[in-house]
């Protein structure tokens, strides 16, 4: 099921970029970059594909790439922290039940810290580079060195795969096929942590309550 859906976003993107060519490169990495799991490993590789083609300009793809992770980036990142400014999350207590306060305070240092190297290393990360900018934005993390970290991480990323398209020609999708051994290692990484902060947040205090 999973490979199947994997395989209609991937017939997506080809489609979208033998249409509208650069524009539709940018398009595709504003939407993977805003939270829509649209896979820079098949978009960036197939231009790479285009360039050993001549069809494609390579430093435009990569411009292309680049941009459009930071465009979808900083819409992310914009709304976390429209909704951190508007007080949704204490306004509706569903929410304020998953993440409060605290936990803002606990990002904010947290990026304080870390931010700089977590924001340029995540966006060559499968996965996370896809959701690491909301996080970014709720824990309001300056917005210029939030910027230029994601577009130089962004430009790497997209040297490295486009590159890599060029290198392995109609073998492209390869790419792909080898990165998805680390999402499966990273969304597990993912998983034991959203399951300790379900144990340490309800079930360490349910079991305080008997």
């Amino acid at each position: 099921m999973l490979s199947f859906i994997v395989q209609i976003l991937v017939d997506f993107v080809l489609f979208v970029i033998n249409k509208i060519g650069y524009a539709g490169i940018f398009f595709l990495m504003v939407l993977e970059s805003a939270n829509i799991p649209v896979p820079s490993e098949a978009i960036m590789p197939f231009s790479g594909f285009l360039v050993e083609k001549q069809i494609f300009s390579f430093w435009l793809v990569v411009l292309a790439g680049a941009f459009g992770n930071l465009i979808g980036s900083l819409i992310s990142y914009g709304l976390a922290d429209k909704i951190v400014e508007s007080g949704f999350l204490n306004k509706h207590r569903i929410f304020k039940f998953f993440l409060n306060s605290r936990d803002l305070e606990i990002a904010k240092r947290w990026f304080d810290r870390y931010g700089k190297s977590s924001i340029f290393f995540s966006r060559m990360l499968p996965v996370v580079r896809t959701f690491i900018s909301f996080p970014a934005g709720l824990a309001k993390m300056n917005l210029w060195e939030f910027s230029y970290l994601t577009f130089l991480g962004s430009f790497i990323w997209s040297v490295v795969l486009t590159y890599s398209g060029i290198i392995l020609g109609e073998r492209w999708g390869s790419v792909r096929i080898y990165l998805e051994k680390f999402d499966y290692l990273i969304l597990a990484v993912v998983f034991i942590t959203f399951s300790y902060w379900v144990y340490s947040r309800f079930l360490k205090n349910y079991r305080k309550e008997l």
